[in-house]
């Protein structure tokens, strides 16, 4: 009897346990998918891969304007702010570029080099982009990245998806994939085992 209830216990053990893995499994499998269909487009179409020195020539702050600048865009989506323009010198080429925050600064509003956001109040902005002004003048001399294709003749300050980034985004679902698949393969040697210790 007591032999019966132990067998059992095993058995619901194991079911369990290859439960977990099988879900760990799909998870990361979901969590693949997420990856490649979010972040994956958005590095994969970025042109800015070649990283250089970036001297600021002039920051400046406009007038406000409009964003995001586009005129399909809902109403309430529009917001005035300080426009602040940096233009650096391309130590790769020599040349006089624009920079922007990232590869999003630049679609949604390439006339300026920073966009806020909109939870920001009217003052914190301002506030910001003076900040923000100041220390280019300050620190005029950083890295930067470019298009070595030449699409682009623009630069950023920084990637929104750099290889790093990337890497970290695949690293935790490829250990929670690394995970179930071992629960499932120890849960199958156990198996193997126990049949085995039954037939000698």
């Amino acid at each position: 009897m007591l032999g019966k209830k132990l067998v059992t216990a095993q058995k619901r053990g194991e079911t369990r346990a290859l439960c977990l893995g099988l879900g760990m499994v799909a998870c990361s499998m979901m969590m693949y998918f997420f990856i490649g269909i979010t972040i994956v487009p958005f590095y994969t179409k970025s042109v800015w891969t070649t990283e250089t020195v970036c001297k600021v020539l002039k920051a400046n702050i406009k007038d406000k304007v409009l964003c995001p600048n586009s005129e399909a865009s809902e109403d309430e989506d529009i917001f005035p702010y300080p426009c602040l323009q940096v233009w650096v010198n391309l130590t790769a080429s020599g040349q006089e570029v624009m920079l922007y925050q990232t590869e999003d600064t630049l679609e949604r509003n390439p006339k300026c080099s920073y966009v806020p956001d909109k939870s920001e109040n009217s003052k914190e902005v301002k506030a910001r982009i003076e900040t923000i002004a100041s220390n280019f003048k300050k620190y005029q001399i950083f890295p930067c990245y470019y298009d070595p294709g030449g699409t682009q003749t623009n630069v950023i300050l920084s990637r929104l998806y750099p290889p790093k980034g990337l890497l970290f985004a695949f690293l935790w679902p490829t250990l929670m994939f690394t995970g179930g698949c071992l629960i499932i393969v120890l849960v199958k040697m156990s198996q193997y085992f126990s049949v085995l210790s039954a037939w000698q």
